[in-house]
């Protein structure tokens, strides 16, 4: 052996005892040591950043907790915790628990510059200043008075599985409904963004392939956004030779609707894109057009995937449990809905509320841990140990929603009952069961950085479900086949397999009279 490579291999046996060392030193004075969790995950992201990779993480989380305890340590530097009463603090309406730099991930970049958002921001005050101009447009009122959109969405919806699935040589055609909730999803979003029909539903495919685009944005949210620095190796990195999945053609088609309406003058839609516009003009100081572009993408991409998800979950765990779906059914027969229903007619009624409640349960769209920072002063567990500030923590829900201390008996079941009052329960104590519940809720996330679109969703998911279950009979192809879910940052479902048909005494669309709100535009 040449002397020069002697050199060399006694200087790699020293650098790697030196990352050793410190490795070592870290572990040892590491003032998480009190926590525990896997030995590799002590030392570096790497393990957290593979079982992301696996699609394993959420398993694993609960995994973790089951063995550990409420705290855990999945990373250097990063404890998950289960605990619902933390809730309050770590996820509080005050923020004192900042966004982590898992989100600066989801920061855009242009010219070599990140771009912050409203979701992305780690700064309250960035936050707080941007989310005022438009926050009241997400008001329950004023969705509703979109919800002439939803109608269009719905009928269009309506049209297709019927044209397609149940009348004449189609009739009890097999078909994935989860795709086609994915596609009504789409569409509803755009309609109420732009007052524009985007074709998903008619073409019956994936248009433009924005679903399959959203889809791999999250997928490297997910895994890159366990070692963040990653990014800027990867997706924004210009010299990359390796092309992530952008929103770019999302954000050109959005600054061509702005553009488009400026220059018409025709305002009046009654959509999104009106509001933002609005927004701009009330608000020059913070909203240009980029503010107003930025807007719009949030609402159609971070609004269509998530209430899709929570559609296809509520869809799934009915088809899958006759007995819930055979209650759900008998309680819309017992109300006369419109077509499409209203969210009127249906916010009341307490076993739709009851399955929504316990499918959002059941199938968060987060899979992964809500991340925050801890602040100085430190976080103090209810069993005394300190998390040092500065550490990342967090909850994921798939872990807290199964808390049976907190949802009760049989909590990886589906059971809506456990959302309404049994027969002989005082109310004082279904009260304070309901609030416990409630309270431990994640499906919209929690505290000052909450879902703002929440209502809009939930306006979404009634009026998609009221739809389906009261217009047909809706049957699993084979009941013994199980959905797919891919469990990357959402967890986006597939393959619900189904058979159907109008329910008895269910006029076809051709035979609803074409007045008032009923009026079937798109036919």
């Amino acid at each position: 052996m040449l002397a020069s490579d002697s050199l060399a291999l006694k200087a790699l046996a020293v650098g790697l005892m030196a990352v050793v060392l410190r490795f070592v030193i870290a572990y040892v004075t590491s003032p998480l040591k009190a926590f525990p969790g896997p030995l590799v995950a002590q030392f570096t992201d790497l393990w957290r950043f593979w079982d992301y990779m696996a699609c394993t993480h959420t398993n694993n989380h609960r995994q973790l907790h089951e063995k550990y305890g409420p705290a855990v340590r999945i990373g250097p530097n990063l404890v998950t915790l289960n605990d619902p009463e933390l809730i309050r603090e770590v996820y509080s309406t005050r923020g004192d628990f900042h966004k982590s730099n898992f989100y600066e991930v989801a920061d855009a970049s242009s010219q070599g510059q990140r771009l912050e958002n409203v979701f992305s921001t780690r700064s309250n005050v960035f936050h707080a200043r941007y989310l005022k101009p438009y926050q009241k447009f997400f008001s329950m009122s004023t969705i509703l008075g979109k919800e002439h959109l939803a109608d269009n969405m719905a009928k269009v919806f309506c049209e297709q599985l019927e044209t397609r699935f149940v009348d004449g040589d189609n009739k009890n055609k097999m078909f994935d409904l989860a795709d086609w909730i994915e596609y009504a999803a789409w569409d509803l979003d755009w309609e109420m963004t732009f007052s524009q029909d985007m074709g998903f539903l008619k073409s019956g495919t994936d248009v433009d392939g924005m679903i399959h685009t959203g889809e791999m944005v999250m997928r490297y949210l997910g895994c890159v956004g366990q070692i963040p620095w990653l990014d800027r190796l990867l997706g924004k990195n210009p010299y990359c030779p390796i092309k992530f999945a952008t929103f770019e053609g999302c954000a050109f088609y959005c600054f061509q609707r702005v553009m488009e309406r400026i220059q018409s003058g025709k305002t009046g839609q009654g959509d999104f894109l009106d509001n933002f516009l609005e927004a701009k003009e009330t608000h020059p100081d913070i909203v240009s057009d980029n503010e107003v572009v930025s807007y719009l993408m949030m609402n159609v991409l971070a609004g269509a995937d998530t209430t899709a998800i929570e559609i296809k979950s509520i869809t799934w765990h009915l088809l899958s449990n006759p007995e819930a779906h055979k209650k759900l059914v008998a309680e819309l027969s017992s109300v006369a809905l419109s077509f499409p229903p209203k969210y009127e007619e249906t916010k009341d009624l307490p076993y739709l509320n009851a399955v929504i409640k316990e499918a959002m349960r059941l199938h968060p769209v987060i899979s992964g841990v809500l991340e925050r920072i801890v602040p100085s002063g430190g976080l103090t567990l209810p069993d005394g140990r300190v998390i040092p500030a500065g550490t990342k923590v967090g909850m994921n829900p798939w872990v807290v929603h199964r808390s049976e201390q907190t949802f009760g008996p049989e909590p990886n079941t589906f059971r809506p009952e456990r959302w309404i009052k049994g027969p002989d329960e005082p109310q004082e104590k279904f009260d304070a069961r309901l609030k416990k519940m409630k309270d431990a809720d994640l499906g919209f996330g929690s505290g000052n950085r909450i879902c703002v679109g929440r209502n809009m969703a939930m306006v979404e998911m009634h009026k998609v479900i009221a739809t389906l279950f009261s217009r047909y009979d809706i049957k699993l192809a084979d009941p013994t086949k199980k959905w797919s879910v891919r469990y990357w940052w959402f967890t986006f479902v597939d393959d619900i397999d189904v058979k159907i048909s109008r329910r008895a005494g269910v006029p076809s669309l051709a035979k609803i009279p074409r007045t008032g709100g009923n009026n079937m535009q798109t036919m």
